[in-house]
């Protein structure tokens, strides 16, 4: 088990729990605090992310450290696209812009599959990146939030 305490929403999940724990995932990343990211994942956690394959929580927080030292700007949508039992499938889109100021739009799937106490313990992500001209941005809430509430998801977006 990942830790002493859970983390609720617990499997097997219902549809609105499944939504649930996919807002909180989103949020979470919003923040961009790679620290705070790890703690939702076993401490053995195994991920897939594109080409890299973190093992365990400080890899994971590593990846994440280097990952939004590049992608500056980010800002992510996910929603459900799937779930049963211990696994859920979302689909993603988030924006972010390079050193030279260069904007991209990431879209990509993830399955993710919990423990007992709600800790994800494996996630696989398949992410293509787009570039997109700044004027082509969607997603423009303060950057480290979480979405607004009444911001639409990538279905409302035409994503």
């Amino acid at each position: 088990m990942a830790g002493t305490l859970p983390r609720p929403p617990l499997p097997p999940f219902s549809y609105e729990e499944a939504v649930a724990k996919v807002r909180m995932a989103e949020n979470a990343w919003n923040t961009r605090d790679p620290a705070k990211v790890a703690q939702a994942y076993t401490p053995d956690t195994r991920w897939r992310n594109r080409s890299v394959f973190p093992r365990g929580r400080a890899e994971v927080e590593d990846f994440l450290t280097r990952k939004w030292a590049t992608e500056t700007g980010y800002r992510l949508i996910k929603e459900i696209w799937a779930h049963e039992g211990r696994r859920i499938a979302v689909r993603f889109c988030y924006e972010w812009h390079d050193e030279a100021g260069q904007w991209y739009r990431a879209h990509g799937n993830e399955n993710w599959e919990f423990d007992d106490l709600g800790y994800m313990a494996v996630r696989h992500a398949s992410i293509n990146d787009v570039p997109i001209a700044e004027h082509d941005r969607l997603f423009h809430w303060p950057k480290g939030t979480p979405r607004p509430d009444n911001h639409p998801g990538l279905t409302e977006l035409g994503l």
